[in-house]
């Protein structure tokens, strides 16, 4: 068996500490990556009480106090608007709940759909009469939809928020006046009054440190910019649209901060909806979100039938209890970044970790084939879920293995034969778990708390709404790196104490897990247990068992 190089047992990780994994390139040494920097992403403090701007000259000037309408006459207005325009008689309606006003009183309570009468699962909420929603059909009428779309320039919500945004220069001559007062009002706050980070001062983003959603917000954010870019082209290409409206064109008439609260107002409440026309795919309904309530674990969805949007519940409903429709499956990282809220029943919930062959390798090429030849990339995502971290593991073990094969005879073998497997020594396998282990423990030394810290941030209840859902999401991404820790850290015990021939009692497993990391130890039992079984030793993907007979050399 070939001896394990020094450079091949240091855990490669390149970039940030959420960077890829890098496989090693066993027969030479290979200098140590260098960090890259980090964008900085600039951000002033969006906290603007209106989301689509009635003028430039407003929208530039510092924003006056909010004063409180009256809830009721406000809330009537919107549903005289719905009544009026055809919307049948529905069996909810529209409540309010008070927000933390930490804005100087500024925060309006949260509106939210609640049913109006007791419900059964299977009965209709309501219906919105497809006159009443914002779709691309009705923005674009009878332009080339999918000219516009398939440019890769711009994308379904750029358009919808560029439409309402004119529609609001309009005034109470808009059609939509109502309902673009209604979303005014929320400002892109979602069910916990927290906006987008997409619109979080740099200061709060850092209660996003050590989580790969900060990295997410600086690509979102280039992103958009890149459409703001872009919002002349579907000026001059939707001409008979826009003649209609007596402004300048788009970049003109809207700075970009206000064109990116638009965006994120329009994101926090756009429903996808199934089985329609690509001009219908995107809209906006309302009494949807952000007035209903998002769950992953509900399976209630507004649906197109015919000329209407339908909410059918789920579930049995008391009157006056919020409705709540499915959110999709989205990880909470999504969610904060969309909606502006974690879930911690979400089990679409996942951590993506990146790991490639190293292109450095002598033997890249035949590593890269024998990866694909076993349904992987030479640049790989592993999604880790919950609950399904033993399988990602194993799967991950697999495929670091490769980077360890340095004789040229033991690849041919490899390439040649019909399985997959080829031993190795406890010495290579150690390597590879060390590798694994130092890039998880990489990911959790980059959050600035502990899990105990969280949780008792999480426990005092008086963190402001943002603090607290940053909180929440990090906690979360602890909890799955120190779950794949654990394991992993029991495994390396297992190549230095035989834990196959020998038992350990729970005494040494407490210890061991102390030595991971002190704020795990009340992780379940039952897990624990279930790695003692001797690990990865069956084949997955381009699993090689491990030969506990070869000595290192």
């Amino acid at each position: 068996m070939a001896s394990v190089s020094p450079a091949a047992a240091a855990a490669a990780v390149s970039g940030s500490h959420h960077g890829r994994l890098l496989l090693p390139s066993s027969p030479r040494r290979l200098p140590r990556p260098r960090p890259r920097p980090r964008p900085r992403l600039r951000l002033a403090a969006c906290h603007a009480d209106i989301l689509f701007p009635s003028s430039s000259s407003e929208a530039r000037a510092p924003p006056a106090p909010a004063v409180e309408p009256s809830s009721e006459s406000a809330t009537d207005c919107f549903v005289d608007w719905l009544r009026a325009r055809g919307r049948p008689p529905g069996k909810v309606d529209i409540r309010e709940r008070p927000v933390p006003c930490l804005r100087d009183g500024k925060d309006l309570p949260l509106r939210y759909v609640a049913a109006g009468v007791d419900l059964q699962a299977g009965d209709v909420a309501f219906e919105v009469p497809m006159s009443l929603v914002v779709t691309l059909e009705r923005v674009l009428g009878d332009e080339s939809i999918a000219e516009l779309l398939t440019n890769n320039k711009l994308s379904e919500l750029a358009c919808l928020a560029l439409y309402l945004m004119y529609e609001k220069k309009q005034g109470k001559d808009s059609f939509w006046y109502p309902y673009i007062k209604e979303l005014d009002r929320h400002r892109g706050r979602g069910q916990l009054a927290v906006e987008s980070p997409l619109l979080w001062t740099e200061s709060e983003l850092d209660y996003l440190t050590g989580s790969p959603l900060k990295d997410e917000v600086v690509a979102r954010d280039e992103a958009i910019r890149r459409e703001f870019n872009e919002l002349d082209t579907l000026w001059f290409m939707a001409g008979s649209l826009f003649q209609q409206y007596p402004f300048d064109i788009p970049t003109e008439a809207f700075p970009f901060e206000i064109f990116k609260q638009a965006f994120v107002a329009v994101q926090s409440c756009v429903v996808h909806l199934q089985k329609v026309s690509l001009a219908r795919r995107f809209a906006l309904v309302p009494l949807g979100p952000p007035l209903l309530t998002y769950k992953s674990n509900c399976k209630a969805m507004l649906t197109a039938d015919g000329d209407s949007v339908r909410l059918v519940v789920d579930r049995p409903y008391k009157a006056g209890e919020p409705i709540i429709i499915w959110c999709g499956p989205q990880t909470n990282s999504r969610l904060v970044l969309n909606y502006g809220f974690v879930d911690e029943d979400n089990p679409f919930d996942r951590i993506a970790i990146e790991a490639s062959l190293n292109t450095e390798d002598p033997q890249y090429q035949e590593k890269r084939m024998v990866a694909q030849r076993n349904g992987k990339l030479a640049i790989q995502n592993f999604n880790v879920y919950v609950g399904k971290e033993k399988q990602t593991v194993a799967e991950m073990l697999s495929y670091l293995r490769l980077g360890y094969i340095s004789d040229p005879d033991e690849m041919q073998s490899i390439l040649s034969s019909e399985g997959d497997t080829c031993p190795l020594s406890p010495c290579t396998e150690r390597a590879v778990l060390d590798q694994l282990v130092g890039y998880l423990e990489s990911r959790l030394a980059g959050y600035p708390t502990t899990l105990d810290e969280d949780e008792a941030m999480l426990a005092d209840g008086s963190l402001e709404p943002k603090k607290e859902v940053a909180t929440r999401l990090v906690r979360l991404h602890v909890v799955f790196f120190s779950q794949m820790v654990i394991p992993l850290r029991m495994s390396k015990f297992d190549q230095c104490a035989s834990l196959y021939e020998d038992h350990i009692c729970c005494k040494e497993i407490a210890s061991l897990a102390v030595q991971v990391n002190k704020d795990i130890i009340a992780l379940q039992w039952d897990m624990l247990v279930l790695y003692l079984q001797p690990p990865f030793a069956d084949n997955h993907g381009l699993g090689m068992p491990i030969n506990n007979h070869d000595s290192c050399t």
